[in-house]
C-alpha cells in the first residue's frame, strides 16, 4: 500500500515535474532572453551598457530617456533528436528495453515584448515592460520511449515591469523596477501499469499476459496549474556610467522570483488496472486505484536571480559590445509537489543545477543615415550537471550562438530592428533513471540528443516628441 501510493504521487508526475525543466535549450536553463530584437542582432552583447531604445526596461531601466513605443515579436524553431541507446525497464525485468520510437521534443513558439517610456519632471522618466523571460514548450508524441519521463511540458510566463530611471548628473545614471509575473504549466506523462501490476499482483497479472513497458498497458497523467491567485514578485535594479563619450559600462541585476502553483492532476487508467485492482483488493479488502483519483496539487518553484556587467564602446562608425551574466540555478536543487489527496505524499525530483555564465561579443556597425548593421557571437552555459541529471523536458545542453541584424531608420521618429540567431547545441547525453520508492518503476532513459535552435526576430521603435 505505501509504495503504491507514492507511484500515484511520483507519476503523478515526478513532475510538476520539473517546472523547470521546460524549455528546449532556448537559453540558460528554462530562461528566455529574447526581449527585444536589437540585441538578437548581436547577440544581446552589452546590452545593460547599449541602451538605445526603451526595451533598456528589462536589462538596465537606468538607461530610460526619452518618450518611446516599442513593439517586438520572435519566432523560436528548436529541433531536438532524441537518439536511443538501450533505454531500459527497472532492473527487476532486466535486460528488457522499453518499446517505443525516438522522436523530436522541439516545438516552435512565438514570444512577443512590448515597452513605453515616458519622461516624467527633472531627471526621472518612467517605463513600462510586457515581456516572457521564462518559458516555451518541449512536446513528444504519446507512444515515444521516453514517455515515462514526459511527455508534454509547456509553461508559459508574462512578466509586468514598471520601471523608473534617474540621471543623477552628465555621468550616472540609476534606475529599478518591480516585477509582477503570472505562470501557466501543464505537464503529462505516461504511467507503466504494467510494471505496476506486475508488482502489486504476479500471480494474476502474469497468467494474464500482462507485461511491464508496452503502450497497451500505459496510463496518463496530466496535471494542469497557475499562480493566477497569487503572483511573483520581484525587482530589478541598474546603474549606467559613461567613462568618455566613446566608453560606457552598465551593471545591472534581477532577483529571483518565487512562483506558487496551483492546480488539478487528472489520471487516465487502462484496462489493465482492473486486473491489479481487483487482485489486490481481494487481499487487502480495498481498491489501491483510489491514489489514482483526480485531485489538486501545489508546488513551489524559485525563478533565480541574474547579475550582469556590460561594456559598449564606440570607434568611429563601429560601437564593440561586450557582455557577461551570471545566473543562479543553483537555487533549483529539487521540486516538491504536494497533492490534496491525503493518500498521496510529496513527490520530489532532484535537480541539483548549477549557476551559469553566458559570454557574449558583438558590434554595431553605422553604415549609412538609414542602417545600422550588427553581428554578435555568444557562449551560453548549461545548468544541468551531468546525463543523470537530464531529463526530456529539457535536454539542452551548453549553446553557441552566431547573430546577425539590422536597424532601419525610416524616419526620425520611427525605426525597425530585425534580428536572426543560430544556436549550435552541444550533442548532450541522457541517463536519467525515473525516481520511484517502487522499484519496478525506476525504468531508466538512455540515449543523445542531437539539437539546434533558430531564432527570428523583428521590432518597431516609435518615438514621441
Amino acid at each position: 500500500m505505501r509504495n503504491f501510493r507514492f507511484y500515484s504521487s511520483s507519476c503523478g508526475l515526478a513532475a510538476l515535474l520539473t517546472l523547470g525543466s521546460m524549455s528546449s535549450a532556448y537559453g540558460s536553463g528554462f530562461a528566455l532572453i529574447e526581449v527585444n530584437a536589437t540585441g538578437q542582432g548581436n547577440a544581446y552583447a552589452g546590452a545593460s551598457a547599449y541602451t538605445n531604445n526603451a526595451s533598456t526596461i528589462f536589462f538596465n531601466p537606468a538607461g530610460l530617456d526619452g518618450q518611446e513605443l516599442v513593439l517586438a515579436a520572435h519566432y523560436i524553431e528548436p529541433s531536438s533528436d532524441f537518439n536511443n541507446d538501450g533505454s531500459t525497464l527497472a532492473p527487476a525485468f532486466a535486460p528488457a528495453t522499453i518499446s517505443g520510437e525516438d522522436d523530436d521534443g522541439g516545438s516552435g513558439a512565438f514570444v512577443p515584448n512590448l515597452y513605453w517610456a515616458k519622461p516624467l519632471e527633472g531627471d526621472m522618466t518612467f517605463g513600462f515592460g510586457v515581456n516572457t523571460p521564462f518559458g516555451l514548450k518541449t512536446e513528444y508524441d504519446d507512444e515515444w520511449v521516453g514517455r515515462y519521463h514526459g511527455v508534454l511540458s509547456d509553461l508559459k510566463t508574462i512578466n509586468i515591469n514598471p520601471s523608473l530611471g534617474y540621471r543623477v548628473n552628465d555621468k550616472l545614471s540609476i534606475g529599478g523596477g518591480v516585477n509582477v509575473m503570472l505562470a501557466e504549466v501543464d505537464l503529462t506523462s505516461a504511467i507503466d501499469m504494467g510494471a505496476l501490476c506486475l508488482a502489486l499482483a504476479a500471480a494474476t497479472c502474469g497468467p494474464a499476459g500482462v507485461t511491464p513497458g508496452t503502450l497497451s498497458n500505459d496510463g496518463f497523467a496530466d496535471l494542469e496549474g497557475d499562480n493566477f491567485d497569487d503572483l511573483g514578485l520581484g525587482f530589478n535594479f541598474g546603474l549606467l556610467y559613461a567613462v568618455s563619450n566613446n566608453t560606457t559600462i552598465g551593471v545591472s541585476y534581477r532577483s529571483e522570483i518565487d512562483l506558487e502553483v496551483e492546480g488539478d492532476a487528472d489520471f487516465s487508467l487502462p484496462e489493465v488496472t482492473d486486473v491489479a485492482s481487483g487482485a489486490v483488493a481481494g487481499v487487502i479488502g480495498a481498491d489501491p486505484l483510489m491514489r489514482f483519483t483526480d485531485t489538486g496539487l501545489q508546488a513551489e518553484v524559485t525563478l533565480p536571480a541574474s547579475f550582469s556587467v556590460s561594456l559598449a564602446h564606440r570607434v568611429g562608425k563601429i560601437t564593440w559590445l561586450a557582455d557577461a551574466t551570471w545566473t543562479g540555478w543553483s537555487s533549483f536543487d529539487e521540486l516538491r509537489i504536494e497533492f490534496d489527496n491525503p493518500n498521496q505524499p510529496d513527490a520530489v525530483t532532484t535537480e541539483d543545477w548549477d549557476d551559469t555564465m553566458r559570454y557574449s561579443f558583438g558590434f554595431d556597425y553605422q553604415y549609412s543615415d538609414k542602417l545600422v548593421l550588427r553581428a554578435g557571437l555568444a557562449l551560453d552555459e548549461t545548468p544541468v550537471p551531468s546525463a543523470e541529471r537530464r531529463t526530456p523536458r529539457l535536454p539542452g545542453n551548453d549553446r553557441e550562438w552566431i547573430s546577425f541584424g539590422l536597424t532601419y531608420i525610416a524616419t526620425k521618429q520611427l525605426t525597425f530592428d530585425f534580428g536572426y540567431s543560430h544556436l549550435f547545441i552541444d550533442d548532450a547525453k541522457i541517463d536519467n533513471e525515473f525516481e520511484s520508492s517502487v522499484p519496478v518503476l525506476n525504468a531508466t532513459l538512455t540515449g543523445e540528443y542531437e539539437a539546434e535552435v533558430d531564432i527570428l526576430s523583428a521590432q518597431l521603435n516609435w518615438k514621441f516628441e
